[in-house]
């Protein structure tokens, strides 16, 4: 990568797993009515929905951690938490006008393996009770290698989950350690063998590019596990390091972090090695095998993007359940209540429990299908009425610089990113995000692009 372009391009920008972001949603968020009123019409679209649960707790802080969590080793906050969960999802049901069919679940956190298996049995068995599971299912969970029994993997393979996601982050313990990582190449082994055992057909390792005390030979060492252990997909991610937003990230300073030119080669290095072992860049930050529905997905022109990242399918409603999740009907976000407390009294109370969202309008509808386009295919269109508006041409003028710097190419109703635009795809779906156009941020709200 030219260093001219990385000091160019490497601003603070939003990852865009929603458009319009969330520092950019409406002040006040949409009523529980026109919600419900929403989630009604994508239903009636089509009523395959995906579910997102979030599950909260951790044993440990991991200091590098951006998630929504609450830390404790009080066990006996998950059955009432369950029980939220699933009042929650009645509130959804009450509303539907038939049975929805579960296409894709993902269970997130926090750490779900935290919660008993028996009590992972009990979300899933309730939640399956008044809904019917889609033939071609995609069921998948997060997983931490040094709290994740076999139990947990055999009852949530037995109620038709195929695809776990293990938060390796890093091999080398004394990464591990500045970060508060709690757990061993060991422990990731055993999770990974094991699942293959029973029968996982899909295997994620999350793995973070520019962690503190990070080298090149990090990168290379994390390289010859992966060879050895093969998981089916990697998430190579960028560190984003917000301490404004996150203070547990002030356990280390930025003196600790590879920066700029140092942190980008990290990612080049890994990308490389990934690729000369079988390994196909998607996306942003994605990897995958050729064998991987992720792959086919991407070469299928049917990848999504959403606040679970990258997907295989797009469904019309995505309903979020639990303490901070996100819900999209596609025209409407709804996030639910941070703290756990304040979502389980309006659960009990019978209410959806929205502290803020976005009614999207024409002109956010346009954009986020472009932004979505770029995310997911590296190319849009906007040929069609129903895919251009005005505010389109706004964009067409800031992105003429990157068309310069040879990132993109522009045609008369098309743009391409190029190969060496692949890096700044942010800054390139920044420069049609109208909304970050007209009210430019004034203080630190994202991490830097490259």
């Amino acid at each position: 990568m030219r260093s001219d372009l990385l000091k160019k391009y490497n601003t603070q920008a939003p990852r865009y797993t929603s458009y319009p972001t969330v520092p950019y949603w409406d002040k006040t968020p949409p009523g529980e009515q026109s919600w419900i009123e929403n989630v009604q019409i994508a239903f009636s679209k089509n009523n395959e929905i995906s579910l997102y649960i979030h599950l909260p707790f951790c044993e440990q802080l991991c200091t590098y951690c951006g998630c929504n969590k609450r830390i404790t080793k009080n066990h006996q906050v998950e059955e009432p938490y369950v029980e939220s969960l699933l009042k929650e999802w009645q509130l959804y049901l009450d509303t539907l006008p038939a049975k929805p069919i579960i296409k894709e679940i993902h269970l997130g956190g926090g750490t779900p393996t935290f919660f008993q298996a028996s009590q992972l049995k009990k979300l899933i068995t309730g939640i399956f009770e008044k809904a019917k599971i889609a033939e071609n299912h995609e069921f998948s969970f997060e997983v931490h290698p040094n709290s994740t029994t076999e139990d947990h993997l055999k009852i949530l393979y037995d109620l038709g989950f195929r695809r776990i996601s293990i938060g390796v982050q890093d091999f080398a313990d004394h990464i591990l350690k500045i970060i508060n990582r709690q757990q061993t190449t060991e422990d990731v082994e055993k999770v990974t063998r094991l699942a293959r055992k029973i029968g996982y057909t899909s295997i994620n390792f999350d793995i973070i590019f520019g962690l503190p005390l990070q080298t090149p030979e990090n990168i290379f060492a994390n390289t010859e596990k992966i060879k050895a252990l093969r998981p089916d997909r990697i998430a190579f991610y960028s560190y984003a390091h917000v301490p404004w937003i996150k203070p547990s990230q002030r356990a280390y300073s930025e003196a600790d972090l590879p920066l700029g030119e140092e942190k980008r080669a990290l990612y080049e290095l890994g990308r490389a090695l990934l690729e000369e072992n079988g390994y196909v860049e998607i996306g942003m930050d994605h990897f995958a095998l050729k064998s991987d529905s992720l792959y086919e997905a991407m070469k299928n022109k049917t990848l999504h993007r959403n606040f679970m990242g990258y997907t295989p399918f797009h469904t019309e409603l995505m309903i979020g359940l639990g303490a901070s999740s996100i819900s999209d009907s596609w025209s409407t976000f709804v996030q639910n209540d941070k703290k756990i407390e304040d979502y389980q009294r309006s659960v009990d109370a019978g209410s959806i429990p929205i502290i803020r969202g976005h009614l999207l309008n024409d002109e956010d509808l346009i954009i986020r299908k472009h932004i979505l386009n770029i995310m997911c295919n590296f190319e849009t269109n906007w040929s069609a009425p129903g895919n251009y508006d005005p505010v389109i041409d706004d964009g067409l003028e800031r992105l003429k610089e990157l068309e310069k710097d040879g990132l993109l190419k522009l045609y008369p109703f098309h743009l391409e990113v190029l190969e060496q635009g692949r890096p700044f795809i942010r800054n390139i779906c920044m420069a049609i995000d109208a909304k970050l156009w007209r009210e430019k941020p004034t203080s630190q709200l994202f991490s830097s692009s490259v």
